[in-house]
């Protein structure tokens, strides 16, 4: 049995679920979000969302840990929102926002200007001697990791000097350099 699928999900105050033609809808204090599902069955009583499957085939334990990680993350977004800090290291490299804009320079010829989706909320963080950080925060956890991704792409950390923009506590593995 899915270790992840069979524990139980409890709700918080302020939090509204509703299941209705194979869809769940979260409404919390920061948001709403939703989710189809399908194979699994989903039940709700007093406070506590349990999860379980029809049978042992492998698309329906795979399906059972998912929904439930699923709808976890949407409870715990709508209640208390998700935070990814990215930290720009590099000599020059500097971010700024403008609203949604997200501006990065970043050694290249140009800055780059990002538009964030509107659901995110982004914050930049510069102080003199110490590397600019930008925070995204919102209630959808995908949609942060997904942005948080793309931001990344624009220059990964190299594992020589370590420069790049890397997520705040993320360990680069270092390689030694050419020795003489």
């Amino acid at each position: 049995m899915s270790r992840i699928g069979k524990s139980p999900i409890t709700v918080p105050e302020g939090v509204t679920v509703e299941m209705k033609d194979n869809v769940i809808t979260v409404k919390g204090k920061l948001g709403e979000l939703s989710q189809e599902y399908s194979d699994i069955d989903i039940a709700l009583e007093d406070g506590t969302i349990t999860l379980s499957r029809p049978s042992e085939k492998k698309d329906h334990r795979a399906k059972h840990g998912l929904y439930r990680a699923l709808i976890a993350n949407m409870i715990e977004g709508v209640s208390q929102g998700f935070t990814k800090e990215l930290e720009l290291v590099g000599v020059g490299y500097r971010a700024s926002n403008q609203g949604q804009k997200l501006d990065l320079a970043i050694g290249f010829s140009h800055n780059i200007v990002m538009d964030i989706a509107p659901e995110v909320k982004v914050e930049t963080v510069s102080e003199k001697g110490k590397n600019p950080i930008v925070k995204l925060t919102s209630h959808d956890k995908q949609l942060v990791g997904q942005v948080a991704a793309k931001i990344r792409s624009f220059r990964k950390p190299e594992p020589y000097k370590g420069k790049g923009i890397k997520f705040v506590g993320e360990e680069i593995r270092r390689k030694a350099g050419k020795s003489a």
